[in-house]
């Protein structure tokens, strides 16, 4: 194996630690909330704003009536609460809470914090690298994942 295939494959094995640590943490954070896998998974997709109750579907990888069943579980706890959609009023978006967001923000503030100065030294032009082989890599997977779903 020449010296650039072993860099490449050492940089894999780097990222299948780092997702097998990121796993690790995320299962750490459901233990400590109390919370299974699938409603810490739903909770992240809130992150960024309110979703269908289909697109949480398709992100927890459950069929409908357990997304249900999740959504009213988290909503029994104050984590998430369903809105009308402000541009479609037949429509029901499930969004985070106040509380949702600032208990699960407390479980990953300290990485987010720990995490912003391992890029003091960085360049811009680096990050910027970095970004787009993370974006690249999102999509890859995710067009593997929907092969997947289809087959």
């Amino acid at each position: 194996m020449d010296a650039r295939s072993q860099l490449v494959a050492a940089l894999g094995d780097a990222m299948q630690r780092y997702q097998r640590s990121v796993q690790a943490y995320d299962d750490a954070v459901g233990r400590a909330l109390d919370l299974g896998p699938a409603d810490l998974r739903c909770l992240d997709w809130l992150v960024d704003g309110p979703k269908t109750a289909g697109t949480l579907a398709t992100a927890t990888g459950l069929r409908p009536a357990a997304t249900t069943a999740l959504i009213d579980r988290l909503e029994a706890r104050g984590l998430v609460e369903r809105v009308r959609d402000e541009s479609d009023r037949r429509r029901v978006l499930v969004r985070m809470t106040d509380e949702g967001s600032r208990s699960t923000y407390a479980m990953y503030a300290p990485l987010v914090a720990e995490g912003q100065e391992l890029f003091d030294g960085v360049t811009d032009a680096q990050l910027r690298v970095m970004a787009g082989l993370l974006e690249r890599m999102r999509e890859m997977t995710e067009r593997h994942a929907e092969r997947l779903r289809t087959t």
